[in-house]
């Protein structure tokens, strides 16, 4: 007879779910990888041709009053609250977001996390930079603008930060968290904040619509890039030496 004492359902069953979980999103991230590289591209080859001028021009001018673009639309509250949310975006505050992440994490002896989220928000900036000064794209007329920016504008700094660092932070409190929807919160709330930032930008006038949106694109692969290296690494050399309840790894 054959012997099949080898499976034990209670056992191997949930282990061989969390590896079909482990899996899928793994794929789910190459996915975002591919997509936000080839929408990067796209954007940035029709920024290069001038094709998206008259749209940028167009989203601009219908979030000014008409006949004077040196007004915003909305209440003051609005444009209060836009000049807020973009500061999110701002070097200073994701580098402090990073910072304090660090230290939990280095305090929790997660070492492998801590090392994603640095070389993600390290390597995002450094992109960005790169990024902008080989495109050198002049930013929306001053008359637009209701806060200052002084770099190019291809692609929008804080629209690809934030995805970055949030996405990036999400996705590890997801992969930690006890429950479904706690997951869900994380990543949503990652997704919301970057979603804000970038449009502040827009709404500020400090950035085309098509900068921003190749700043999404680029910071969500590269986040979801940093994010599949690490899994990669640990199936490849084993898993870190805590586990995400907090024990020492068997």
């Amino acid at each position: 007879m054959m012997n099949l004492s080898f499976f034990q359902p209670r056992r191997d069953l949930p282990r061989l779910l969390s590896a079909a979980r482990s899996e899928l999103g793994a794929v789910a991230a190459l996915l975002i990888v591919a997509g936000g590289l080839l929408a990067f591209l796209h954007v940035s080859d029709e920024v290069a041709e001038g094709d998206t001028r008259a749209f940028d021009l167009a989203v601009l001018k219908a979030l000014r009053l008409p006949g004077d673009p040196n007004s915003l639309i909305g209440p003051k509250w609005l444009h209060l609250a836009a000049t807020d949310i973009t500061a999110l975006g701002s070097v200073t505050v994701l580098g402090l977001i990073v910072v304090l992440a660090l230290a939990l994490m280095l305090c929790l002896k997660r070492w492998s996390e801590a090392l994603v989220v640095l070389v993600g928000a390290g390597g995002g900036v450094a992109i960005s930079q790169g990024l902008k000064q080989l495109f050198g794209r002049e930013r929306p007329d001053l008359v637009y603008r209701a806060v200052e920016a002084a770099n190019p504008s291809f692609p929008s700094g804080h629209a690809m930060l934030s995805a970055v660092v949030f996405l990036t932070l999400g996705a590890l409190a997801a992969r930690f968290a006890p429950l479904k929807r706690i997951k869900a919160l994380a990543l949503g709330a990652a997704v919301v904040l970057s979603v804000l930032v970038g449009a502040s930008r827009i709404y500020l006038g400090v950035h085309w619509t098509s900068d921003v949106l190749a700043g999404w694109s680029l910071g969500a692969a590269w986040a979801m890039a940093c994010w599949v290296a690490a899994w990669a690494w640990e199936r490849r050399f084993g898993a870190p030496a805590i586990s995400p309840r907090g024990t020492n790894a068997p």
